[in-house]
């Protein structure tokens, strides 16, 4: 078993010790669970003005603390979250036990980072409410979303002749 050192969470298996896979076998309709909180997830994104292109210039303005309150409450959530997972040793709803490493750094995060901000503000777009935005209408959000499945797929091409 090969491991990676690149890794934020794990998750093994109680029966094969397997890193990132679950080899739990479900029917399709659980799958279903995903579906409901994406949407959910979708709607608290919208009825939070996130994916309001407005609210992102005004926080790439400095206009506005709204987003920078949204950004640090999903910042504290999960440092939360990560403490309770590493505190109570908590398991997933399968009962498989979550790994928590750590990071190294790595000058790469702060390009990345660049990239990804410079992305951001030009399109008014970040993945994660790509789909919610389209679901408002926002269909123009759909060459944003086809550019960053094209620079998911370079990135994934040169990482190994990138420099560590």
């Amino acid at each position: 078993m090969q491991q990676s050192t690149n890794t934020d969470f794990e998750v093994r298996s109680l029966d094969a010790m397997c890193v990132n896979e679950s080899h739990l076998a479900h029917r399709w309709y659980h799958n279903i669970k995903y579906l409901v909180v994406g949407v959910l997830f979708g709607v608290v994104f919208v009825k939070s003005e996130v994916v309001s292109w407005f609210r992102i210039q005004e926080m790439f303005r400095l206009q506005s603390f709204h987003m920078y309150g949204i950004i640090g409450s999903a910042i504290a959530v999960g440092m939360i979250s990560v403490w309770l997972i590493k505190k109570f040793n908590i398991k997933t709803i399968y009962g498989e036990t979550i790994e928590l490493h750590p990071k190294t750094f790595n000058k790469g995060q702060i390009y990345g980072g660049l990239l990804f901000g410079l992305g951001w503000a030009i399109t008014g777009a970040c993945p994660g409410p790509l789909f919610a935005q389209i679901g408002t209408g926002a269909t123009v959000i759909v060459v944003t979303l086809l550019s960053a499945i094209a620079g998911t797929w370079v990135y994934g091409w040169l990482r190994d002749k990138l420099p560590h």
